[in-house]
């Protein structure tokens, strides 16, 4: 039902950086030592048809990464993008920032995983 996200963008390179810290929203607690990834699905859209049931769904999903360090979390992005662009999902970065309470750095991705029924 939800996209998988994590068999996606889990790789060698990105669990060097941030271990085994990726998750759903909420699922990174609050305080978590960066760097970590979390993710959330943005909306979704079934395929429908007048046929029968949708056999897929649409579901835009944002992974956002989280780091201490500006260099390193365009590493985590970079390799974030790599994965997606492998397994031949679209995706566009949606969000470059510094959050102003935290001072972590954040890139967050938006990725088109289309999920069959």
């Amino acid at each position: 039902m939800l996209p998988p996200v994590y068999q996606t963008i889990q790789s060698p390179e990105l669990s060097a950086i941030v271990g085994d810290k990726i998750g759903r929203h909420g699922s990174i607690e609050q305080g978590t030592q960066a760097p970590y990834v979390t993710w959330s699905l943005v909306s979704g859209q079934p395929y429908d048809q007048l046929s029968g049931t949708p056999p897929s769904d649409f579901m835009p999903t944002q992974i956002d990464s989280w780091s201490m360090d500006d260099a390193q979390v365009e590493v985590m992005a970079s390799t974030i993008r790599t994965s997606l662009d492998a397994a031949r999902i679209c995706n566009r970065i949606v969000i470059n920032q510094r959050e102003p309470d935290t001072k972590l750095y954040r890139i967050g991705i938006e990725a088109d995983f289309i999920t069959h029924r």
